[in-house]
């Protein structure tokens, strides 16, 4: 019974060998409960997604078991590509507006694990079973419902890496054959073209030419459950630096009060610590004023790598990820890169 959180994947550079491959795809990653009429989509932070997508609640009816719990991915399609930012227009408050996008660029849905079928569950079924019996509950379904394509041949999810990036595709997940499955545990493998991450939007500061948005303050929550500040994202064009100023005006902070980081306002916070608006050798001169946001938006950027528990380098805006809860963003989803002493690097 809903809710029922997704199992994860951690990120790594190389595909692994010797695991059950699949493609990785970019959209909004769901939980799908038929029972009978009943139909529930639940998104990765379990909230419902029934009212969004009318059309697939009409085919998950048609096409699926009359009882089953699958997970899958809600995609769009447009010109031969995924288009993310299509799926981001769906969640909207208006009902005419969701069904008339439900014409214009329906949505489809791609299952790729089975978690209950009738009365039997398959959290503790190996992946390699309950692959088998997800190929007999999806055979007979037509679009707009898919069975993922899959392979345990290291060499061909090698080639989908490579080609299927040009339909718009992230990368590949590998997934141990004997994996049970375990809700909102990362145990899964995700090789993605670009490092990424999931970001709250806790601030911006003002662009030097005038009152537009120069740069979003990002932040993620560490393990004790404090937002850290992780760096900014910025290279936008003017014009998109006006839209996002009305774009975030409605998540301004009436005050400091709660905010995660009120602490910038006390200068004496700044004292040997790397607080964003702290003066250092860099920014000496520079206004580092900055506008306070509820830590309600997220965003995912791209990076090229961490220093320590920062971005290195200003990160690249990616888009918004209204289907991402802020909490979810922790230090989690990133990648980890294998301890190197630095001695043995210089011998």
């Amino acid at each position: 019974m809903p809710p029922v959180r997704p199992m994860l994947a951690k990120s790594a550079k190389k595909i692994p060998p010797g695991m059950h491959y699949e493609a990785k795809w970019d959209g909004f990653r769901v939980i799908v409960f038929r029972d009978g009429d009943e139909i529930e989509i639940g998104s990765r932070n379990t909230k419902s997604l029934v009212r969004y997508f009318p059309e697939l609640v009409a085919a998950f009816k048609q096409n699926l078991p009359k009882r089953c719990v699958l997970d899958g991915e809600v995609v769009i399609t447009r010109g031969g590509r995924l288009n993310f930012e299509a799926l981001t227009e769906r969640i909207h408050p208006a009902d005419s507006r969701v069904r008339l996008l439900a014409e214009q660029t329906p949505a489809s849905f791609v299952g790729f694990d089975v978690l209950a079928l009738g009365d039997e569950s398959f959290l503790d079924v190996p992946l390699a079973e309950r692959r088998k019996r997800l190929e007999k509950a999806l055979a007979k379904a037509s679009p707009p419902i898919h069975l993922a394509p899959a392979t345990t041949d290291v060499e061909l999810a090698q080639r989908w890496f490579t080609e299927f990036e040009g339909a718009g595709l992230d990368g590949v997940v590998a997934k141990p054959l004997d994996l049970l499955y375990r809700p909102n545990e990362r145990l899964m493998t995700k090789i993605k073209h670009e490092r990424t991450a999931d970001c709250v939007v806790a601030g911006y500061r003002l662009h030097k030419s005038g009152p537009v948005v120069g740069s979003l303050l990002l932040g993620i929550y560490d393990d004790t459950g404090t937002l850290q500040y992780v760096g900014v994202c910025a290279a936008f064009s003017m014009a998109r630096r006006k839209e996002l100023v009305e774009e975030l005006e409605p998540y301004k902070a009436v005050s400091l009060d709660g905010h995660p980081w009120a602490q910038w306002a006390d200068e004496s916070a700044h004292e040997g610590s790397r607080l964003p608006g702290g003066v250092s050798r860099w920014s000496a001169g520079k206004d580092l004023s900055w506008v306070a946001l509820r830590p309600e938006r997220v965003v995912e950027v791209a990076y090229e790598h961490m220093e320590g528990t920062r971005f290195r380098h200003t990160a690249q805006f990616r888009r918004w990820r209204p289907d991402r809860t802020p909490t979810s963003c922790t230090y989690e989803q990133l990648e980890e890169p294998v301890s190197y002493r630095l001695e043995d690097v210089l011998k």
